[in-house]
């Protein structure tokens, strides 16, 4: 009488001499050794050994990735020689998988020696296996050490298992906010009144920084001194957004007027200039979205090209602004922060089907007799409803015309706003008073004001 087990062996070596018999045949091995699907225990794999050496980089990948399903001993010794000498990263990383996967004190060693590994990812991978054995003197010994590693996605990993304290107590809720902040536009100097606020404070900050002297209302000394200065807004909003939680700047290059037709203009490509700013105090880059605007409604500046042709004189109409979108460093994966949520606000939260599917917004301009750069309700409403859940504090530091406010409010977000200009906080206070005079008023403070409420 046959066992199970002798059924399971007779069956897999009955399979691996067919496939051995047309090796030859690569799209056959290809196409077997993916549908080979989860093996049993003790299905009898070393056949799959003959295909280490194929002249195909897929097929030892798909015979390691079957071996590693395994987790037998006696297949160490091939894949830590594939760990070691395959010419392919993808091959070298799944061979390091596997032994990984085997759990066994003897694995420390082999893995310990792919932490030199060229490809950064294959070093991971060894971190992944050896944290098995976390705890152990030597692998934290060994592990703490790759802080300092020349690779950031290395160091990341290792920042989080070794030194972050993901235990730290929170001042409140992630989906809670304070409720001195909700609906209040506070007429101050945004860093001032930034300084004011507590850590994690924020779900979401979508803003349009001044254009760099080319509005009436930013004027600053110098390009270093303006860039410095929204260096110095983002380092607070960092500190006042909640963990993992999401910034979205709208900036586009600006054109400075030329003084006299002896000088030339000076363009300043500012989303440029201010994103290295933001890598390096802490938001990890996301996504570049494109908002383009009809040709008509821009300014002209390929109309003397179109009279000359001459090449080098070619200025193309500029129809497009960038939101570049930011998210708060955090060793927490996305679905983290969505899981905060309850059932409820996840689904009466959810983006209705006319949501974008690429990066390029086709969006009109808004303009306005009182502010001269004002946000299309549509580019705001898209933002908000993308990137925050009902009952999300918005915050825009420059505050504007006030539609981020008041979107925020329509949205079932509440909002937080800061506007230097006096003329510009009263132009808020009128529109959204007038605008939301159907539910509760929010409330216009100056900054003393503010303060005073704080105390």
């Amino acid at each position: 009488m046959i066992t199970v087990n002798e059924g399971i062996q007779a069956k897999s070596q009955n399979l691996g001499v067919q496939i051995l018999k047309n090796r030859a045949n690569n799209a056959y091995v290809l196409s077997m050794l993916e549908k080979l699907g989860r093996l049993p225990h003790d299905f009898d794999g070393s056949w799959l050994l003959n295909f280490l050496d194929n002249e195909s980089s897929t097929i030892r990948f798909l015979a390691v990735k079957n071996l590693g399903k395994l987790k037998n001993d006696d297949f160490l010794v091939f894949l830590t020689q594939v760990a070691k000498n395959d010419p392919d990263t993808n091959v070298r990383r799944e061979a390091v998988s596997a032994i990984g996967r085997m759990r066994k004190p003897d694995t420390k060693k082999i893995l310990f020696s792919k932490l030199k590994d060229n490809d950064p990812k294959v070093v991971c991978q060894a971190i992944r296996g050896l944290l098995v054995f976390k705890g152990e003197i030597d692998v934290d010994k060994k592990l703490s050490s790759l802080i300092t590693h020349e690779n950031e996605m290395v160091q990341q990993v290792i920042r989080k298992e070794y030194f972050i304290n993901t235990k730290k107590e929170k001042a409140q809720e992630h989906t809670d906010s304070y409720d001195y902040l909700k609906n209040v536009v506070v007429n101050g100097d945004t860093i001032e009144t930034m300084k004011l606020l507590k850590d994690e404070s924020i779900h979401l900050t979508f803003t349009s920084p001044p254009y760099y002297n080319a509005r009436d209302y930013s004027i600053y000394p110098s390009y270093k001194a303006y860039l410095e200065f929204l260096r110095d807004v983002f380092q607070e909003v960092f500190r006042i957004t909640k963990e993992g939680r999401f910034l979205l700047l709208n900036t586009s290059p600006v054109i400075v007027p030329r003084v006299s037709r002896s000088h030339s203009s000076k363009r300043y490509p500012i989303p440029f200039d201010i994103h290295h700013y933001l890598i390096e105090m802490g938001w990890e880059f996301i996504d570049d979205i494109i908002w383009e605007k009809p040709e008509a409604s821009v300014k002209n500046r390929v109309g003397g090209f179109q009279q000359h042709r001459k090449p080098l004189g070619y200025k193309p109409n500029p129809v497009t602004e960038y939101v570049m979108v930011y998210r708060k460093a955090t060793e927490k994966l996305l679905d983290w922060n969505i899981h905060q949520y309850d059932n409820e606000i996840i689904n009466a939260s959810k983006v209705d089907d006319d949501f974008e599917t690429t990066n390029i917004w086709k969006i009109d301009p808004c303009f306005d007799k009182v502010h001269s750069a004002v946000f299309p309700v549509e580019l705001c409403k898209k933002v908000i409803e993308y990137y925050s859940y009902k009952g999300d504090l918005v915050f825009d530091p420059f505050g504007g015309s006030g539609t981020v406010g008041k979107t925020a409010k329509m949205l079932g977000r509440y909002f937080f706003i800061t506007e230097k200009d006096k003329k510009y906080f009263s132009y808020i206070k009128e529109k959204i008073t007038m605008e939301l005079d159907d539910i509760i008023q929010p409330r216009f403070l100056t900054l003393n004001a503010f303060k005073e409420e704080l105390k």
